[in-house]
């Protein structure tokens, strides 16, 4: 049969011609839309003139090309990218419209590219700072992550290319991904966990969503009924497609009833392993879930509601008339990348420093692998090959130009890739690094660039980091360094926070991400002072692994144990949900009574359980209701100019305060608002984030920022009434600069 169906405009004409699809296709066709046929695409229904679905991975680029059937790169020259910075910088940024601006790009490159769905962006929140797959999302808190992906979203589908936002849900950990089963109770999973990815399919209106690995009572996320039948498509009422995460696949019945529409790249680990077959009909929803269809066990209505959000998805994008012909690698990627770079850089600790501002003829030192290394590469799924990425040292090099500039490697992580590390000789570090302090001696100025490099267990999909300290011999080289020479400016990249033994000893700190194309020029941007820092951290950095309640509760908090070594309150019921009121029982009391294990199960035997034993008080929350003092908190970032808070005022919800520059330099301030409930049935956050908004400020200006209440901010989740509550009652708004910056506060009444 010729082509009937054109370019699709509005909904009901869209609906309409699905109805009309549908009852053209066979039963082999509607089953075939709903498994693989390569590594990254599906089948349409050629007979009917439907297109294929091409997935890409991203968020922060479009990938290079893969193989029709394996996982080695395709050898392409024709799939070079812009880097974007990743997703930890963006959260950095706390700027919606940059959010919009990055969404938009790299959807123009993806529909450049002719990818139908662009596999992002990740709004898991950060529970540990060991997570691999932290640099690719949002932060900690809820209400950041949302209001970050909800523009994203809007600017990529734009350009006719579904997001896939993931990893849906509770995939806070690489470490036995694929099947550790995650407990929390229903308050931490409607307030926090579940959160961002609400706002993608409600406000972002997200037409495709990625299920996880991990498990959740007892089912693996991909085919989930709970998250997916009774939350996703039954309260949210959500209309699009729910695709696997690659291997993330079981069981035929499961992904049959509970909701899956998309299976792909089964039989595989999801990053390394190959395929034991090569036949996509051995899918668990290929030949077994068509012949239960022949045999009548399964119902018409769940054949054709999988092949009618496939239908949706495809024409919303490959037969939208919208969807535009894109654009890869051109200038305005280019400056969106370096812009998002710019004002996600965050400035941790400055004496007077920085700005660095050299005479011609100063002597600069630049110290460290991360200068010269690609950070686009590696990393898992999200690597990237840019058509240029500048690197610190090149960077440096073109903005002090007329400075003597000279490099030392200082340490060495030797090559990595997934799941093995080339452990370097410590007589190679000692090397590196002795020559690195004696040229630090001779220079007037030490720029360190370090941090961690998408290495496997250093930011990388597939293996958390080993440990909360720098490696390589870092810490050590960081003194020595300054020791050697007490003008030493610190850049680290990474995704994650770290300790840091040596902060007392350096005068300037920065935060760097990983940057992408431009990151080289934004440093520089940022180190000589042509940019003002502006970027405000995404979640808190402690003193110490253990200051996170993930790791106060030894392998019971992260990674997991086997059943039988759950304490109570934490044994729980089995495929039910744990109970708030147990779980913060025992943390308030100091999980005091509770024997944790710290046994390292062995990871093979496919059930062990972690459990969310800090439930609600995720982040900032803990450390603010237990006082826990913090190495940065979260929200915190300095500038090169100051800023002055007025008294804030309220007129009935309206909130107001203004601000001024006080400096002698333009600058930018997030200026943020929590919500604390002064006295409740339930126990609470001290406070929690419910708006915030950057704005610019010349030298002397002044500004007033608005925050009007809304109902939905002083609500909590009653696991009990399964519902929304706000109770009568004081609340108390804070005004600050971050978590723990507060510079003003103000009562609310609600009646």
């Amino acid at each position: 049969m010729a082509s009937m169906f054109t370019a699709v405009q509005a909904a009901d004409d869209m609906e309409a011609r699905i109805d009309e699809l549908l009852s053209h296709m066979t039963l082999e066709e509607k089953v075939r839309l709903c498994y693989a046929q390569s590594k990254f695409t599906s089948p349409g229904v050629p007979r009917l003139g439907v297109p294929e679905v091409y997935t890409s991975d991203g968020p922060h680029g479009v990938r290079m090309e893969i193989n029709w059937n394996d996982w080695n790169h395709a050898g392409w020259t024709n799939d070079s990218c812009t880097a974007f910075p990743a997703l930890t910088c963006l959260a950095a940024t706390w700027q919606p419209e940059l959010a919009r601006l990055y969404g938009r790009s790299v959807g123009e490159e993806a529909r450049y590219r002719k990818k139908t769905v662009l596999l992002g962006p990740g709004v898991n929140l950060y529970r540990t700072p060991l997570n691999g797959r932290n640099f690719e999302y949002m932060g900690e808190d809820p209400l950041l992550a949302s209001s970050m992906c909800v523009p994203y979203i809007q600017g990529l589908q734009s350009n006719g290319v579904a997001c896939c936002v993931k990893h849906y849900a509770l995939n806070e950990q690489e470490t036995w991904r694929g099947h550790v089963d995650v407990r929390v109770s229903d308050r931490a999973l409607y307030e926090l966990y579940l959160r961002p990815f609400h706002a993608a399919v409600t406000e972002g209106g997200a037409w495709s969503l990625m299920g996880s690995y991990n498990q959740y009572l007892d089912q693996h996320a991909s085919h989930n009924a709970r998250l997916l039948n009774d939350i996703l498509k039954g309260e949210w009422q959500w209309d699009g497609a729910v695709i696997s995460d690659w291997g993330a696949t079981h069981n035929t019945q499961e992904a049959i009833f509970n909701g899956l529409d998309l299976e792909m790249g089964s039989y595989t680990d999801g990053l390394s392993s190959e395929a034991p077959i090569n036949t996509y009909d051995d899918y668990y929803l290929g030949r077994a879930y068509l012949e239960k269809c022949k045999r009548g066990e399964v119902p018409e209505s769940i054949i054709n509601d999988k092949a009618r959000r496939m239908l949706r998805l495809i024409m919303r994008t490959e037969m939208s008339d919208r969807k535009g012909y894109g654009s890869i690698n051109s200038l305005e990627h280019v400056a969106a990348a370096r812009a998002i770079a710019q004002e996600g850089i965050v400035l941790l600790k400055n004496n007077g420093i920085l700005p660095l501002a050299p005479a011609a003829g100063k002597r600069i030192l630049v110290v460290g692998e991360n200068a010269t290394r690609s950070l686009c590469a590696g990393g898992g799924s999200s690597e990237l090959k840019p058509r240029d990425e500048v690197s610190p040292l090149r960077g440096i090099k073109e903005r002090f130009g007329d400075c003597e500039i000279e490099y030392a490697q200082g340490y060495a992580s030797g090559r990595a890739m997934y799941g093995n590390t080339d452990e370097m000789q410590q007589v190679t570090l000692d090397s590196l690094r002795n020559e690195a302090v004696e040229k630090a001696r001779r220079a007037d100025v030490v720029i360190y660039v370090g941090g961690l490099n998408k290495n496997h267990q250093q930011d990388c999909e597939g293996g958390d980091r080993l440990g909360y300290n720098l490696s390589y011999g870092q810490d050590r080289l960081i003194s020595e360094l300054a020791k050697a020479n007490p003008n030493i400016v610190v850049v680290m990249a990474s995704g994650n926070a770290y300790a840091m033994p040596w902060l007392s000893e350096v005068p300037a700190l920065v935060q760097s991400w990983y940057l992408g194309s431009e990151a080289g020029h934004a440093i520089a941007d940022v180190l000589s002072g042509d940019v003002n820092p502006s970027g405000k951290l995404p979640f808190t950095m402690a003193k110490q692994l253990t200051d996170y309640p993930a790791h106060k509760m030894g392998s019971v908090g992260y990674p997991g144990v086997t059943p039988e070594l759950l304490p109570q309150p934490y044994g729980g019921e089995a495929g039910k949900p744990m109970n708030s009121k147990a779980l913060l029982d025992a943390a308030v009391k100091g999980w005091k009574g509770i024997s944790f294990s710290t046994a390292q199960c062995d990871g093979k035997k496919k059930n062990e359980t972690e459990v969310y034993g800090e439930d609600i008080l995720l982040g900032y929350r803990w450390m603010d209701y237990f006082k826990t003092q913090v190495q940065f908190p979260f929200g915190y970032g300095m500038s090169y100019t100051t800023f002055e808070y007025g008294k804030p005022a309220i007129d009935g919800r309206t909130v107001t305060v203004t601000v001024k520059n006080t400096g002698k330099v333009a600058g930018k301030e997030v200026v943020q608002f929590y919500v604390g409930d002064d006295k409740a049935s339930v126990l609470r956050p001290v406070k929690e984030l419910k708006h915030f908004e950057k704005i610019a400020l010349a030298p002397g200006e002044e500004k007033t920022v608005t925050y009007t209440v809304k109902d939905d901010d002083l609500k909590f989740f009653d696991e009990n009434k399964h519902e929304w509550v706000a109770e009568p009652g004081t609340f108390t708004i804070y005004v600050g600069a971050s978590s723990r910056d507060i510079k003003g506060q103000l009562k609310l009444n609600l009646k």
